[in-house]
């Protein structure tokens, strides 16, 4: 996962330009391209299923969705011109500013950040037994939700081993955490070792960041306000339908990109993104689908302040996202 400045002169006259967008569609079928984070799954339906069922096409545009990978930089295609926007996530994005890419979150399509630690049954209570314990952790998640883990349960660097993105050393190992993804590793778990592993959704403990957000070029936000706006309706209005009516040409479409995707994973994948609230949940319960606060990226910058991850004097939170998009949608669940 991974210009222009700014001003306020012209950021209200995007506020203007993107409140008409929701009654005038974008200019007839303007081509716009959207990279993901990883291979085609369930946690990228929303967008699929805008895709399928022609949503992109009604809003006046021309999408074209590109697989991201681990070969794949996002960011630097972003910073390059080569994708319109990207599926981001904040701190991804709020570091990029550090190196001068200015990108823009405009939509959070996942409240909660899917990261959960998995554990054998009855080895931990809560994350308050996490002391003293063997924690799997990816070399990314060392500079991204280590330095939170360790500050708030008092964790040492000693206990942190690589995650090889494999499920065998957990399963040999009953004193093992690893890390994962709600709507991925806890199943494959389960199917392999034949028992139902504890997960503990980091986003429920307090670990702040939204997911699978929308994150564009400010140079976009600001030449291209109609397109971004009628992107993200289109996108939000299909992570709706994708969940709560028919996945099945959504489905589809992913398993065409990513053949090694299964029915069955596909519908866990699904399910499980209902049962935590990864979508509907938090502030999108009441404001709807994809919304974005002052508040929450507020603490998601103020966080990585504290942990030294980023440097508030190079980064003014305000230019890193906007809610001009998100604040009138109310696609409520």
């Amino acid at each position: 996962m991974r210009v222009p400045c700014l001003r306020l002169s012209w950021r209200l006259t995007l506020a203007a330009a993107a409140l008409g967008a929701w009654a005038v569609p974008a200019h007839a079928q303007q081509k716009f391209s959207f990279t993901t984070n990883w291979y085609a799954q369930a946690e990228h339906g929303g967008f699929y299923q805008a895709q399928a069922a022609g949503l992109y096409k009604k809003a006046g545009l021309e999408v074209t969705i590109r697989m991201g990978g681990p070969q794949v930089n996002i960011m630097q295609l972003l910073a390059a011109g080569q994708t319109d926007c990207v599926m981001g996530y904040d701190m991804q994005t709020l570091g990029a500013w550090e190196q001068g890419v200015e990108a823009v979150t405009v939509a959070a399509a996942f409240q909660k950040d899917p990261l959960v630690l998995i554990a054998h049954p009855g080895v931990l209570r809560s994350l308050a037994d996490l002391r003293g314990k063997t924690l799997l952790i990816s070399p990314a998640g060392y500079t991204v939700q280590w330095p939170w883990l360790k500050a708030k349960y008092m964790l040492d660097d000693r206990q942190r081993r690589p995650y090889s993105f494999s499920i065998q050393p957990f399963i040999a190992d009953r004193n093992v955490v690893q890390q994962g993804y709600v709507t991925s590793e806890p199943y494959a778990i389960e199917k392999e070792a034949g028992f139902k592993p504890a997960t503990f959704l980091l986003a429920d403990h307090g670990w702040p960041p939204y997911s699978t957000t929308i994150v564009c070029m400010a140079k976009t936000v600001k030449e291209r306000p109609q397109a971004v706006a009628a992107f993200v309706k289109a996108s939000m209005q299909g992570w709706k339908d994708y969940l709560q009516g028919d996945p099945k040409a959504a489905n589809a479409l992913i398993r065409r990109d990513n053949p090694a995707m299964t029915d069955d994973r596909l519908a866990v994948g699904i399910r499980l993104l209902k049962e935590s609230g990864v979508v509907f949940g938090g502030d999108a319960a009441k404001l709807g689908v994809g919304i974005v606060t002052d508040e929450r990226m507020k603490k998601t910058y103020d966080t990585m302040v504290l942990l030294g991850q980023l440097d508030a004097k190079k980064v003014d939170v305000k230019r890193t996202y906007t809610t001009q998009f998100v604040r009138d949608l109310k696609i409520l669940p």
